[in-house]
């Protein structure tokens, strides 16, 4: 799910991994913020430099359909989402909003 301000260009996306899924956990204080994404031009490049500046590894990238993706973590253990256009796929159009 995912909420939107009439006059904002910024999403909320709700997310739930039910149990027996790749991203189920059980609820422990401290798991309610499932992560924060960030529209990137390069992902790899992002990826590497934040590693570079003491983030931590979450999941390298990877492509997904159109979009290239990555997950790191905060100093804090939030995992932080990357997200952009693939370069290798002839589509570069943003998703709709």
């Amino acid at each position: 799910m995912t909420l939107k301000g009439p006059r904002s260009v910024q999403k909320l996306e709700l997310n739930y991994y039910p149990p027996g899924t790749k991203f189920h956990e059980r609820y422990k204080q401290g798991s309610e913020l499932d992560h924060l994404a960030f529209w990137v031009r390069d992902v790899d490049k992002t990826y590497k430099r934040l590693l570079a500046k003491g983030a931590k590894k979450a999941v390298e990238p990877f492509s997904e359909d159109r979009y290239r993706l990555a997950f790191i973590k905060d100093p804090d253990g939030i995992w932080i989402e990357l997200i952009g256009i693939d370069r290798r796929t002839k589509t570069r159009k943003r998703p709709l909003d």
